[in-house]
């Protein structure tokens, strides 16, 4: 496992068509049910999507994390992932928080998301950030399971606190 000290540094950045491969493989490793690189593709061509990696700032070619999020009619998170030895790091929240300053510069009022319900780390990360289980969404995924609806709500905060 990679400590925090002996990570390199990385820096968040929009992604490309060139990362498309490499956030698939990503998200083929550590999702249950993980989009295609058609489906990743389709976002990045999208007016209101946003991807951004979390790459190295030695080589920017090594991808620790991602986040896909909407500013659409409203905010919404659409997938996160981080590689599995840099979870633990702090780097899901960093990806997260991102989206949310966007919102806010944006003026969106609240950013939402949906969540496995067995998803515990992903659950008390949100809701370490500020997130709140709005609704639960039964038989949400492919598999059946449930998703927790998840909203933060924006009003009267500023990015400084994101």
């Amino acid at each position: 496992m990679i400590t925090k000290d002996a990570a390199p540094s990385f820096s968040l950045r929009p992604a490309t068509d060139d990362d498309l491969n490499l956030i698939r493989d990503l998200e083929v490793k550590i999702q249950t049910a993980p989009w295609t690189r058609d489906h990743f593709q389709a976002e990045l061509e999208k007016e209101y999507s946003r991807i951004l990696v979390l790459t190295d700032d030695e080589t920017d070619s090594l991808i620790a994390g991602y986040i896909c999020y909407w500013l659409l009619d409203e905010a919404e998170i659409q997938t996160v992932g981080v590689d599995l030895p840099y979870r633990g790091m702090g780097f899901g929240s960093t990806l997260v928080r991102r989206a949310i300053r966007e919102a806010l510069r944006a003026d969106f009022g609240r950013v939402r998301l949906e969540v496995r319900k067995s998803n515990e780390s992903a659950i008390q990360m949100y809701q370490k950030i500020g997130f709140a289980i709005a609704r639960v969404h039964k038989s949400f995924y492919s598999n059946g399971e449930d998703a927790y609806v998840m909203e933060i709500d924006l009003s009267g905060r500023t990015s400084v606190e994101f």
